[in-house]
């Protein structure tokens, strides 16, 4: 799932020490693949899992070669199981026109007398095709971030580089600064002193996204974004930051922030069950994952201390922003320390294996598509399977795959999205246990979706208790918008998003296969196995009961 919040690593986690796990199922740490059988079993999926989420993927993530190495064996898969091709020029894939984006330091910025260095006085953020100029303009000191009194009227902003300094404490939301200041030519927060190694060496790293010629419709101007030190915000202003009046004029800006961009790869993947019936095999029911995660993170950190860290001070892993622990909670983490270690010694690691975030659904998809395939009867309408890029860089895969479908965007019935499915346990969630799945979207467009799958659920011998809580109009944490099907929503397909929800190795080095709940995933993927099928089987198209939004506006719960 695409992140909230920035899945930063704490340097904190690196001085706490090693800590051991909490139960021998932990310690597992391999698996040998078997092959898989015609049935869903939790041990076909154990063993897609852990060759899909293996430390050789590195990640899986977009526009690297390892994410092209994971869709390489899903095809190899597909075409074993006698899939239909229904990508590009007849063959599973589909490329999507991903592109690195650096920074160009060949233009560095200047003001006054001083000139300053990228990646060691200023920091930028990419911000689309839109990002302002900054070159030229003159400088502004917008106030203090976390203190509302302090900072400038929104007009004041416009048309200038708002320095802003930032409240001890304050949470800093790049969203709601563009947002305060969204006429500005530019934003830069005085904050890169405190900027953590891990911090600065992210951002450095080239950042992937969709090609300029892949982006619909012009681009929307927003300000230029920067992460500044005191000492340039000081140089900007004419005046260190604690005396500087909120409004006051600084210097005029020389130079710019530009992003020089070459071709990354991507692609997503695409096969197809025809249906059986004539008049209905071209007609599909979608069902998609996304195979890409992350890369590796910028240093190792242990393991077992990132678990134990989490467990007891952040729970949703990432979704969560890293906080210093109270005194009780550090007394916690050390008392384990002495005993822990001697159960093996420190596991130092960088590699982001993805098993939950999306290695779990994407190794669902496919059993679900090894089992309909192998099925003595096949459903009536056709199956599409798509498994999506780069959907933790902004749902780009399946937002290209839905502008530029591969099979008729209207003959697309109802799509199902899997996304974190192999969790879900009474250690995950509040309300967690063997029962526990949260449904979202599935009534937003199509009651009668919404329906089907409670139906599904019924028959199952022991039912899933759904949690809906978390499809509200106005969640905080907006899962609605951040995974796949909502690229199919905006063009009025009816979508259902299967998910077990967060937990504290959420974009972590600790999302590994080890930690999935097998039997529970395994229910789950045949719950999604028969909503399918139940849809694919009916005699009329799911009906679209709900208004539909406009394809281009910004997703909204």
């Amino acid at each position: 799932m695409r992140p909230f919040l920035p899945a930063a690593f704490a340097g904190v986690l690196l001085a706490v020490g090693p800590l051991a796990a909490q139960t021998p199922r932990e310690l597992a740490r391999t698996h040998a693949p078997r092959p898989t059988r015609p049935a869903i079993t939790s041990q076909d999926l154990m063993t897609r899992l852990y060759i899909f989420a293996d430390d050789s993927m590195m990640g899986r993530a977009a526009g690297t070669p390892y994410n092209l190495r994971g869709t390489a064996y899903i095809e190899r898969e597909l075409r074993r199981l006698g899939l239909r091709p229904a990508g590009e020029n007849g063959t599973f894939f589909q490329d999507v026109p991903l592109t690195r984006r650096e920074l160009d330091t060949s233009t560095p910025l200047a003001a006054g007398g001083a000139s300053f260095t990228p990646w060691r006085d200023y920091f930028p953020r990419y911000q689309g095709r839109g990002a302002r100029s900054i070159d030229g303009v003159e400088t502004v000191y917008g106030g203090t971030w976390g203190d509302s009194a302090s900072l400038i009227p929104a007009q004041a902003a416009a048309g200038k580089l708002v320095v802003l300094a930032l409240k001890p404490g304050a949470s800093l939301s790049r969203g709601a600064i563009v947002a305060r200041f969204a006429s500005a030519a530019g934003i830069a927060v005085a904050n890169a002193d405190e900027l953590s190694r891990e911090d600065v060496a992210a951002y450095r790293q080239p950042s992937v996204g969709l090609a300029p010629s892949a982006a619909r419709g012009p681009a929307a101007a927003v300000p230029s974004y920067l992460y500044i030190t005191r000492a340039m915000g000081e140089a900007l202003l004419g005046a260190p930051l604690e005396r500087a009046t909120p409004g006051a004029a600084g210097a005029r800006v020389r130079g710019g922030i530009a992003f020089a961009h070459s071709p990354a790869p991507g692609r997503n993947v695409v096969a197809v069950l025809p249906g059986s019936d004539p008049r209905l095999r071209g007609q599909y029911v979608a069902i998609g994952a996304h195979n890409d995660h992350d890369p590796p993170a910028p240093g190792p950190a242990d393991h077992d201390s990132v678990r134990v860290f989490n467990r007891i001070v952040r729970p949703g892993g990432a979704e969560n922003s890293v906080r210093e622990p109270t005194v009780e909670e550090w007394a916690r983490i050390r008392a384990a320390l002495d005993s822990l270690r001697r159960i093996r010694p420190a596991r130092p690691d960088s590699i982001l294996n993805g098993a939950d975030d999306d290695a779990s659904g994407s190794m669902a998809v496919l059993e679900i598509a090894e089992a309909l395939a192998t099925a003595r009867s096949r459903p009536r309408r056709s199956v599409l399977f798509v498994w999506h890029t780069a959907e933790e860089l902004g749902l780009l895969g399946s937002e290209y795959f839905t502008d530029h479908p591969t099979v008729p965007r209207d003959s697309i019935v109802a799509q199902l999205n899997l996304d974190m499915i192999g969790r879900g346990g009474a250690a995950d969630h509040i309300r967690g246990g063997p029962r526990y799945l949260q449904i979202i979207g599935s009534r937003r467009l199509s009651t009668e979706l919404g329906d089907l799958v409670e139906a599904a659920n019924r028959a199952l011998p022991v039912p899933f208790e759904f949690d809906y809580s978390y499809d509200a109009n106005g969640h905080p944490q907006n899962f609605y918008c951040r995974s796949d099907h909502y690229m199919y929503a905006r063009y009025g397909i009816p979508i259902a998003f299967f998910t077990t929800g967060g937990h504290r190795d959420y974009h972590m080095i600790t999302d590994e296969p080890q930690y999935i709940d097998y039997e529970h995933y395994r229910r789950v993927t045949q719950l999604i196995h028969d909503v399918a099928l139940r849809t694919a089987n009916l005699d009329h198209r799911p009906v679209v009961d709900r208004p539909r939004m406009d394809p281009n506006a910004p997703c909204r719960q």
